[in-house]
Order: C-alpha cells, then structure tokens, then sequence
C-alpha cells in the first residue's frame, strides 16, 4: 500500500487484528468448564509462566463468552495456542517460556482486536520473572453494522450499485484525510451492509446506473425520422448522478453517519435518474503514434474514481472520443499531448474545447543511495497529490538505472515515495534543480522538474524501555535504572532532529506489558526517543505538538555503522500531555 502521510509505512508495525481475523477465527478453541484449556500442549513443560486475565466487553465491561483468546509468537505472528473464553470471560495460557507473545481475540460480533490496541500498534505480553501477567484485562470492541436500501425512481430497488463508505478522521491532525472505508454492492433487493465497523463518522455515497438506460454514441445514432423513436432514445438515455446519504447530490449536503460502539444503524438511499450528457473530446496522436487518450474523473470526499466512457475505436479514426452517460458534475478533465488538466462543471453536452485546462509539468527523478551502492531493479517510484483528490501517479522506472521517465503531473504540491518489494527505502533529501532540501515534499510550477533524492535503507532496529523515572525532570541514568517500572501501552516515537522531516523519518512504537519497544525501519540521522502516556490522540506530527515533549526525551545518533539493532542505554522518562 502506499504509505500514508502520518501513519506508519506496514513495514514499521505491528500486523493489523485485520489481518489475522480469519486465521485467529478459524482456530480451533475448546470450551472450558473449569481453568480455560489450551488448543494444544503447553509451550514449554519446564517453565511456569502463564498469560491469564479477564477478556470484557469494552462499552458495557461484562464479560465476553465462548470468544476465541490466542497467543502467538512476535517473530512472525504465527499462531502457538488458542482457548476459549469461559462463561465469566476467563482466559488462561499455562506453560509458557520467558518471552514476548501477541495477544488476540475474536468473536462474531466484536471487532478482532490485539491487546490495548492504538492505530494499528498494540502491546506484547513478556512473560518472566517479576513479570504480572496473570491478571489482564483485556477489551474488545464491539463491532457496529451500518445497513442499508438503494431505490430508484417509483421506489424500485436498485441492484448492482456500488456504495461507498468512507470514514471522518477521528482527530484533527494536521494531513488527515477523510478516508475510503470499504465498498460492497446493493442485492437484488437493493439491499448492502457493512458489517464489524468500528466507532467513528461516516459518509456514504452511491454510484450505479439505470438498468434500463441506453447510451448511443452520437456518431452511431444517426438521424432518426420517426419523432417517436427519438423520444424514446432520448428518455432511456439516461444516467444517476453520484448520490449521498441523505439522498442528496451535492457532497457539501451530504449527512454525517455516527456510529457509536456495537450500535445498528440504517441508511438508505434514494437515486432519481437525470437526462445524459455526452462529453466530446480530441484524442490527437502522440509522436510516437500512439493516442492521447483523454480520462474523466470524479472526486468523493477526496479520493478519485474514473468515470465511464466509450468510443475508443471512434478515437482511431476520428481523433476525437465521446465520454457517454455522463451525469451532470463536477469532473476533472485531462486531455491533449502534452496533457492538459481541467476542472469541468459539466451541466450540458458539449465539445470540450481542446485548449482548456493547466498544462501538465514533466517531473524527472534520479535515485541514489546514501551509501554509494547501487540500487535493484525493482525500486519503484510514485508521486501523491497533497492538493484536492488523494490520488497517485506512478512514475515508470528504467530497468538496471536509477532513474524514472518523466513524468508529466498538474501543478501543485506533491510528496515522492520511494518503493521497493525488498528494501524499505526511505528518503533522506531531495534536490529539484540542483537545489536540495530535507524529505520529499516537492512544490510543482509551470517548468519541468529535474529530481535527485537520496534515499538511505531503513536497516536499524532502536529498542529501549519506556520507565517510569520518578520526579519530572528526572532523566535517571544510574545502574539501577531497570528496576525502575516499565510502562505499559505508552506510545514512543522517534523524532528526527530536523522537524521537517517528521513525514518520512519517525517512527512509532506502543510499549509492551514490560516497558520494552522497538522502532523498525530507522534511516542514518540524529533523533530524540520520546514516550507519551495516553498520547494516541494527540496530533504527534506537528513540530509545535512534538516539540513540547522533546526536552525530556532521549538522544540517539544511527549511522551507517550502527548495524541492525541499537540499545538505548537509558531508560526513556514516560512523559504525560
């Protein structure tokens, strides 16, 4: 996936109680009449840890029942054991060696969880002596349903309609988006639901098209002598306009959805077809002979999709394209060699005059390693949008070179990213035009753009322990420091000196049961380690945010020699907002 701004790169994280919902769900658990009973034998006979506690309801704190409670191994997430809650929510593991275990939970109707789960981070449970993990609590969340039925005209039910969920961040940070949430489509009864959702906001929006409708290309229809047979083309060509719950069509109007913990809600939505509209546009050859071809987009709440069209074949031969069953929106046009990007209130069917829009800017890109040693083949390069639509612009590489063909974008302002299936490459600085600058914001004008980013591996594991250190100020280093107390669920993050360049450079990390964490993926650069406890609202990327709690935290220096894992030979003080 692409990385997000301010939410850590997969790499760097915990994996999601997503993704191993349907392996934790398929385990077999065995019902407990007495002490909870393991899916199998005990890890290790000579050893007598256990991991035990109380799994509850996270709305209402009764107990959770029959819910499928597994361990597994924190080095690769596989699963070591599974039981079944007993009638008071009870759980054991018995038998375990001194280690660190993930800690999950399923059940139909709840939202599969990791223990004291944050944005995607959790906390592991370390068993060993001194350690109390006997005695947890651990809370699900249960799941709510937003459900649903698309009608049509006269109320009949419409099948086959896309519908979009996309959910309100749930803070106001600074570069959040309102972001897509899933999709599904209506049944044949119209019907859709979304199902194990969790609290937030939410917006809705429904795409689909008349089942009856006919779009005829205005060069295929030719003239038509019977007044009749006209009237009856032009009523079945016909289109629905993006829809919004509260059935309306204008995304300002839409209505928030709010659904709170484990709650149902319903929210049905009505499309009212509107006549069609035909949007033509030149389609001239390219200098290599192939053609300019011309893409329709709509925007919902940011994110882009493409709109339909046909007349591709027409194009060969006419050099024109004809965008058909074209509701009546708001669209983005591109168009032309070179490319010309347009914003079109489209209220009729027209030709689209070819010298509309902003011409696009060809943007270049050389990548070199901080190291000096040469990059694989299969580095990868993307440009993403900070202005308007979320969207993405792959930038085509040139195989056994370090650089990407250029590639042309609409001005404005832009983030580069760096891509590889084998090495998590993270860029340290940017030069556009021979001027360089920390991270990979790039600012798109009205000239070419010639780029070189440096980019350095993401090799370097930073562990330490999150402690309590007694009086504020107090930045304990004494030998006695490990017995000061550990922390647990406290969120830590890597500052980099330089600020600016928070977006590619932090990393974030949630304390385990002992206090420990592990910032993956750190790139050579001078940092500061801070802990934060209750910290998860907080809008952690803004240096003004940040900066508050930079004077008692940790200096670390990684470079290039550091090797995979560096120890922080002091405790980090956990710090409150």
């Amino acid at each position: 996936m692409m990385p997000n701004p301010f939410i850590q790169p997969a790499a760097f994280r915990r994996p999601s109680a997503i993704l191993l919902l349907l392996a934790v769900a398929c385990l077999p658990a065995l019902p407990q009449t007495g002490p909870p009973a393991s899916s199998q034998a005990p890890i290790a006979t000579s050893a007598m840890y256990r991991i035990a506690g109380k799994l509850v309801n996270a709305t209402t704190e009764e107990p959770v029942r029959r819910a499928t409670v597994a361990i597994l191994a924190e080095a690769d997430s596989h699963t070591l054991a599974s039981v079944e809650s007993d009638s008071d929510g009870h759980f054991d593991f018995e038998g375990l060696a001194p280690g660190k275990y993930q800690l999950t939970a399923s059940k139909r109707g709840f939202r599969t969880a990791f223990y004291d789960e944050h944005d995607g981070f959790f906390t592991a449970i370390v068993t060993g002596d001194a350690q109390d993990t006997g005695d947890l609590i651990f809370r699900i969340m249960p799941g709510s349903i937003l459900r649903g039925v698309v009608t049509g005209d006269g109320g009949d039910p419409v099948e086959n309609a896309s519908v979009m969920l996309f959910l309100k961040p749930h803070a106001n940070r600074a570069g959040d988006r309102i972001t897509q949430a899933g999709s599904t489509s209506t049944d044949d009864t119209g019907a859709y639901e979304f199902s194990n959702l969790a609290a937030g906001e939410y917006m809705l929006a429904v795409k689909a098209q008349p089942w009856y409708a006919v779009h005829t290309p205005a060069s295929r229809s030719g003239a038509s002598s019977a007044n009749d047979a006209a009237a009856l083309k032009a009523a079945l060509d016909v289109a629905y306009p993006i829809t919004f719950f509260d059935s309306t069509i204008e995304e300002e109007s839409a209505s928030t959805i709010l659904l709170t913990k484990g709650n149902r809600e319903e929210a049905n939505v009505s499309l009212h077809a509107v006549p069609a509209l035909r949007l033509t546009v030149e389609t001239p050859f390219k200098q290599a002979g192939s053609i300019a071809r011309a893409e329709l987009r709509q925007t919902i709440f940011g994110t882009q999709i493409a709109a339909e069209s046909i007349g591709f074949f027409d194009a060969m031969k006419t050099g024109t394209a004809e965008f058909t069953g074209v509701a009546p929106g708001h669209y983005e046009l591109e168009q032309g060699d070179p490319p010309r990007t347009a914003e079109l209130d489209a209220t009729s069917s027209q030709q689209v005059d070819p010298t509309l829009g902003t011409p696009t800017v060809e943007v270049s890109a050389i990548v070199r390693a901080a190291s000096g040693s040469a990059l694989p083949d299969s580095v990868s390069m993307s440009l993403e949008s900070l202005d308007g639509a979320h969207r993405y612009v792959s930038m085509q590489t040139i195989p056994g070179q370090s650089g990407a063909i250029a590639t042309a974008v609409s001005p404005g302002q832009w983030r580069l990213w760096v891509n590889s299936p084998i090495v998590q490459w993270q860029i340290l600085s940017t030069a556009v035009n021979g001027r360089a600058h920390s991270g990979n914001l790039l600012t798109v004008a009205d000239r070419p753009l010639s780029v070189v980013v440096t980019v350095s591996e993401g090799a370097t594991r930073v562990e330490g322990f999150a402690r309590s250190t007694g009086a504020p100020g107090d930045r304990s280093s004494s030998p006695g420091w490990k017995e000061l107390k550990g922390i647990s669920g406290v969120m830590v993050v890597l500052v980099p000196l330089d600020l600016s360049a928070m977006q590619g450079l932090a990393r974030r990390d949630q304390s385990d049961s002992d206090g420990s964490f592990s910032l993956r993926g750190v790139v050579p650069g001078q940092y500061t380690v801070v802990a934060i406890e209750n910290g998860w609202d907080l809008d952690w990327a803004r240096p003004e945010v940040i900066g508050r709690f930079l004077p008692r935290g940790i200096g670390v220096t990684v470079t290039e020699s550091s090797g995979k894992l560096l120890h922080l030979s002091q405790p980090v003080p956990v710090q409150t907002p």
